[in-house]
């Protein structure tokens, strides 16, 4: 049997339940799943406030357009990001006619602080945080840059749904954090999720904005007693990117179980860890001490990483890379060889298998393929 690199756990029978709400009441949009769901997550993550999102990508175009407006940003000022995710994370800086600025990464693939701090000019106005595979790498310190030089901190967090570090929920301490609940993620749902501020009016206007910039929501406009109340205000051109509660009602469900599967991860990256020390020609992605991740890959690097992909795949073990290098794609080569360690890491990164139907003799296969296949 083929050993793929995601394959998403849902709990059908719970689902379809919390689904059959939705439909039997007749509301499946915005509304009284969503809400719940928000109000699960931030008692989940001890986070102030929630708003449930179509897809991750549209909480950082929001986030960056948002503080844009409500500080005076102007088009082409600077946001500080990394060249090793997925491209949305820099599409939602051009979303804002603002202007993605590469800073390099340490061995967490994470960004470095070093490379942050020299690319810091006066017209740096955020900086984009990826928390790549769950993990926090030198977030704090790239964090204090901000703190210490007015910048705003955007945390990209679609990889890290359950990751804690020093025993508090990512995202308390960002200007604003961003999830993902996608097909994939640890928390899948079809597509979705969430972007959480520590400032209560940002959570209000994104309400807004998320929604054509209407100023009251239709359920909100419908009384308990089912009158429709029709008269609302437009205060602004907003966006139609809210969550809606087929997937809220899917997030419910997978929430319940999202440590438990989270602990599985650790679990499986424990057992590839085992196997895979101690090998020259293998390096581990490092995991920064006091980060409990939501171990949403476990990555790998060699130096023939296209040979080793293609050889596993021989054996039907299909493994990924996350992520390309963005300037080497057209829309980001004005950044080609800003960030050497980027663009290595990106010819020699390879995530393995990991989710909930991997098991101990799938990674001992897995890992005997690696060992013999890759180079010296």
């Amino acid at each position: 049997m083929a050993i793929q690199l995601f394959v998403p756990n849902f709990r059908v029978d719970e689902c379809l339940e919390e689904i059959r709400e939705c439909l039997v009441k007749g509301w499946t949009g915005l509304g009284f799943k969503t809400n719940q769901f928000e109000e699960a997550w931030k008692a989940y993550t001890g986070l102030s406030h929630a708003h449930y999102l179509s897809s991750n990508t549209v909480g950082l175009h929001l986030a960056l357009e948002l503080f844009k407006t409500k500080f005076g940003w102007a088009d082409g000022d600077e946001v500080i990001t990394t060249p090793l995710t997925f491209v949305s994370s820099n599409h939602a800086i051009l979303y804002s006619r603002l202007t993605p600025v590469f800073a390099d990464v340490d061995d967490s693939l994470c960004l470095n602080p070093e490379s942050v701090a020299s690319r810091i000019t006066e017209k740096t106005r955020a900086i984009v945080f990826v928390g790549v595979g769950g993990n926090v790498g030198q977030y704090h310190e790239v964090l204090k840059l901000c703190r210490d030089r007015g910048i705003k901190m955007v945390l990209d967090a679609a990889h890290m749904s359950g990751t804690r570090f020093e025993g508090r929920h990512v995202g308390h301490d960002a200007d604003a954090t961003v999830f993902s609940f996608q097909a994939v993620k640890n928390l899948p749902t079809a597509d979705s999720g969430m972007i959480c501020f520590q400032d209560e009016e940002d959570d209000v206007r994104v309400r807004k904005m998320s929604w054509l910039g209407i100023n009251k929501d239709t359920y909100a406009r419908t009384a308990s007693q089912g009158a429709y109340k029709w008269m609302y205000d437009v205060e602004e051109v907003g966006y139609k990117y809210h969550g809606n509660s087929i997937m809220a009602a899917i997030g419910l469900v997978q929430l319940k179980y999202l440590d438990n599967d989270n602990s599985y991860r650790r679990q499986l990256a424990n057992w590839y860890e085992e196997l895979l020390s101690g090998h020259d020609n293998i390096r581990l992605v490092s995991i920064t001490k006091g980060c409990e991740s939501s171990r949403h890959l476990f990555q790998i690097r060699v130096k023939n990483r296209d040979e080793l992909m293609l050889a596993l795949n021989e054996h039907e073990v299909y493994p990924g890379v996350h992520y390309r290098d963005n300037t080497e794609y057209r829309m980001y080569a004005s950044g080609k060889g800003q960030c050497p360690n980027a663009h290595k890491a990106s010819t020699e990164i390879l995530s393995l298998p990991m989710h909930m139907g991997i098991s101990r003799r799938d990674v001992e296969l897995v890992t005997s393929l690696v060992r013999q296949y890759a180079a010296e």
